[in-house]
């Protein structure tokens, strides 16, 4: 990688640099945390300053922490307000204050001196300390030999640096936020306790009136159970797979089959135990000969059982095949069920006969003595006389079951995944391009105050534009309010999740803001690995981004009539506002100008550039250089801008440039080397994959590109296609193998043969379950389905 960094930097202009960003990714943003002053005896840059030089270097001191990223607030700055007539008054031009700044600002050493046998370090320190160090600062003298201080032809104040991220809590206000970021393949778990540990202990270290706001988390049949799970863990831990959701859910569906095995080894050798008492009434089961009827007992079903529990390990091999996201989810858990099982096999046919040996003595009390065996024995037995008595019969109910699945199965829906509450929730809203900043902060508070007026919500912190981060590349037009709720106790009765989203749906109502309520963790993984913040995503790319946005435009007119579809939002290419300066060569030159001298002008004085910065200690603040802003808010003002060419001249910047406004892209995406524009679908109500399938068809019924376009669909469809495709030819490949072990376990085609017929029956009362609870089909129910299987 950083190779490649070398190899663009030739290519890339004067003053761009290229850095290697943190060792994480935005799945990584684990921790949130805002600072509030509600006394008013700190300022937003105040706030600022303690999370830029203390919170941040003390969280990220803190291990696997990739680095902490600072969200909103107002960067203190020194700003140098240039007075453009008094500097023709004077004759300075503008490199000349740069110059005499940057000269001004600095420290250096005079190596060593010897004074009374002693070493001295020889320093000058020339650092800009306070406004009035700027003031004196000295840029030249007049002919009479009186120097021209920085003072007299320009006005020095504090103020903030422009910003393109805001942060918000609760409507009450501006704040400043901090997002920890997590290394890539760490333990979030750790992670978070060592960071809410850290801020426990900065608390009192901050100012007076700061608070820190936190956001964002049978002996013999069972002795195998601690020591596969043991086992499990052990391999685990090796790997480097966390126990999380997943992994433990993998060892959840292994404990059944784990007791089976031992279950079906201790029923085996009463069984043997009994019958030998019949065949001895008189005689004592013990020493050698209890042995051999133990060993004869695990001898008979344990080759059975251990290729039983090898064919469940084998049946999770299309889950190992699952790749990209799918594969990362349900990875950990196939792990860990394998590792379980794996480690049941070899405890089945070694520790679970010698431990019957010693601990299954004495009395073995017979199964009929036992009132739920009798209860069970009473209950089945005339079910399977009736079923043997009519064999033809009970096939035909079995199979007309099993056609009945067709008609729920009809009627499923496809998603990649089921929506997991995640006790949280993220609006995440678009507005249109050209926003500013004043205007995000005001849409920002009423959103939130709007959101917290529902009373399930507890707590909402907003923010406009990106962190202070490379893993964050939002403009200021993307809202993402995170919206924690109070416990389920505290909710009002009949209210669920679903139903509190629709009602947050129908109170945040803003002219401009297209809503999205998504998963906060799930909207990471998908934003990630798409780029897509919407459950469905439409990529329009070509060549002609008017063209582009004119297709967009009319995807979007048609999503939204779409049955599911709650909303949909084309990006706007070409609503980006801009002032054109085109520069006229020939009358720049005539004046001694080129057109490096007066882009500087432009870039410096009317956008203000930051020459350098104080040293303050640990902390340091920009320096900016600009004009006042009557000269530079409208276009006439700047046809007026005056320039002094180091001729001494005194021009305006309508003398050498033409301006004018017009429209362009306020952001240019490309994907594979092609300009491209996305609209974000939202769904709701119904199921992805067949609100998509309508929505192709649609597009493709209404919308016509021009050559050379092209239309695709990305987000969780995408996901749940590419494993389905995967699954669709892997879990066949899985089917055969098991029937060849079936085979080669039971000798008989048949037996095999009879055993597979079982499956379809078997799945039948899965599909009636889903159709009866409300789910649709999905990875996950496929991966359930695998596991009921085996």
């Amino acid at each position: 990688m950083l190779e490649y960094l070398n190899q663009a930097q030739d290519r890339l202009p004067d003053g761009v640099t290229t850095t290697l960003g943190p060792d994480a990714t935005g799945v990584g943003w684990i921790y949130q945390y805002a600072l509030v002053d509600r006394s008013g005896k700190h300022d937003l840059s105040q706030l600022r300053s303690v999370q830029d030089w203390f919170l941040k270097y003390e969280l990220k001191s803190l291990p696997n922490v990739a680095e902490v990223a600072t969200l909103g607030g107002m960067v203190k700055q020194y700003q140098v307000v240039l007075d453009p007539q008094k500097m023709v008054a004077y004759g300075v031009t503008q490199r000349e204050i740069e110059a005499a700044l940057k000269g001004a600002n600095q420290e250096t050493g005079g190596a060593v001196l010897e004074l009374a046998e002693r070493e001295y370090m020889v320093r000058a320190s020339g650092y800009l300390e306070s406004l009035e160090d700027f003031r004196n600062v000295p840029l030249r003298t007049s002919p009479t030999g009186i120097p021209i201080l920085l003072g007299q032809v320009a006005s020095i104040q504090l103020g903030p640096e422009m910003r393109r991220g805001i942060a918000e809590l609760d409507g009450e206000g501006e704040v400043v936020g901090g997002v920890v970021i997590m290394r890539s393949d760490k333990n979030a778990r750790e992670v978070i306790s060592a960071v809410k540990e850290k801020l426990d202990s900065l608390r009192a270290s901050l100012p007076a009136g700061v608070e820190l706001v936190t956001l964002r988390s049978s002996l013999v049949a069972i002795i195998t159970l601690p020591l596969g799970i043991l086992m499990a863990f052990i391999v685990m831990r090796h790997q480097g797979i966390n126990a999380n959701i997943m992994s433990l859910g993998g060892i959840a569906i292994a404990i059944g089959a784990m007791v089976d095995a031992a279950v079906v080894m201790i029923e085996n050798a009463h069984k043997h135990i009994e019958t030998w008492k019949e065949q001895h009434p008189n005689e004592r089961l013990q020493g050698d000969t209890h042995w051999q009827v133990i060993g004869k007992a695990a001898a008979e079903v344990g080759p059975a059982l251990f290729f039983s529990l090898l064919i469940i390990t084998l049946s999770f091999l299309p889950v190992f095949t699952l790749e990209a996201q799918e594969g990362r989810l349900f990875g950990p858990l196939a792990f860990t069920k394998t590792y379980a099982m794996a480690a049941a096999a070899g405890l089945s046919v070694t520790l679970v006969p010698v431990l019957m040996g010693y601990w299954i003595r004495g009395h073995i009390p017979n199964e009929q003595q036992n009132p739920l065996n009798r209860w069970l024995i009473a209950a089945y037995r005339p079910v399977l006389e009736a079923v043997l008595a009519w064999p033809k019969t009970t096939l035909a109910l079995a199979l007309l079951v099993f056609v009945s699945s067709l008609w729920p199965l009809s009627r499923l829906g496809g998603e990649f995944l089921p929506a997991m509450d995640e006790g949280d929730l993220l609006y995440m809203p678009s507005a249109l391009p050209g926003l500013p900043a004043s205007k995000a902060t005001q849409l920002l508070q009423q959103t939130n105050r709007m959101i917290l007026s529902v009373p399930e919500v507890a707590q909402v912190f907003g923010k406009a534009g990106r962190a202070e981060t490379a893993t964050d590349p939002a403009p200021l037009e993307m809202f993402e309010t995170t919206v924690q709720f109070k416990p389920r106790d505290q909710w009002r009765d009949g209210m669920t999740p679903e139903k509190l989203i629709d009602e947050l749906d129908q109170v945040v109502k803003v002219p401009g803001l297209s809503n999205i309520w998504v998963p906060p963790i799930r909207n990471r993984i998908d934003m990630l690995a798409t780029g897509i913040k919407s459950p469905i995503g439409v990529k329009v790319a070509g060549t002609s981004l008017v063209d582009v946005e004119r297709i967009s435009r009319e995807i979007e007119v048609v999503a939204k009539q779409v049955p599911g579809v709650s909303s949909a939002l084309a990006e706007r290419l070409t609503g980006g506002r801009y002032v054109d300066i085109k520069i006229n060569r020939l009358a720049a030159a005539r004046y001694g100008l080129n057109v490096d001298e007066v882009q500087a002008v432009v870039s410096g004085a009317i956008g203000g550039s930051n020459i350098g910065e104080t040293v303050e200690g640990l902390a340091r603040y920009p320096i900016n250089l600009r004009y006042p802003r009557e000269w530079r808010d409208s276009p006439e003002a700047l046809q007026r801008l005056p320039i002094l060419t180091a001729a001494g001249q005194q021009i305006t910047l309508g003398s050498v440039a033409d301006i004018s406004l017009s429209e362009g892209p306020p952001m240019l995406r490309s994907e594979n080397g092609r300009l491209s524009g996305w609209v974000y679908v939202d769904v709701r109500d119904r199921d992805l994959a067949s609100t998509v399938r309508e929505l192709q068809q649609r597009v493709a019924e209404s919308v016509q590109p021009d050559a050379g376009m092209t239309i695709s669909y990305s987000g969780q469809f995408e996901f749940l296609q590419r494993a389905n495709a995967r699954l669709t030819w892997v879990v066949p490949a899985t089917l055969l193998i098991i029937f060849v072990l079936l085979y080669l376990t039971f000798n008989r085609l048949a037996e095999a043969l009879l055993i597979m017929a079982t499956l379809p029956f078997a799945l039948t009362g899965g599909v009636w379950l889903l159709y009866w609870l409300g789910f649709n089909l999905s990875v996950a129910t496929g991966v359930g389905f695998i596991a009921l299987a085996c």
